[in-house]
């Protein structure tokens, strides 16, 4: 585990605003009332290779869990269930 994952203690959203995926996250965090970091990539692009690293994927969004785990493009019902796993809602 990297020492970024093991300070981790907050959900992080790679994106970018014209990804509508990424909006969808969003709206699903939102909605449920989960807190999250958004990192946009077009604002931050060194940051896509820290969600490519994580993922090993280009393919955005990727979230990052507090418990280290990560989705890609996770459908609604995977990111609700995770919420719900982690009690972050």
């Amino acid at each position: 585990m990297s020492e970024q994952e093991e300070k981790l203690s907050e959900t992080v959203i790679f994106g970018a605003d014209w990804c509508g995926d990424c909006r969808r996250a969003k709206m699903i965090f939102d909605r449920a009332g989960a807190p999250y970091r958004y990192v946009d990539l077009v604002q931050d692009p060194n940051a896509a290779d820290v969600a490519k690293d994580i993922s090993g994927r280009t393919n955005i969004p990727v979230i990052l869990y507090p418990d280290s785990s990560h989705q890609v493009e996770p459908s609604n019902a995977d990111m609700l269930r995770k919420i719900e796993e982690l009690g972050l809602a």
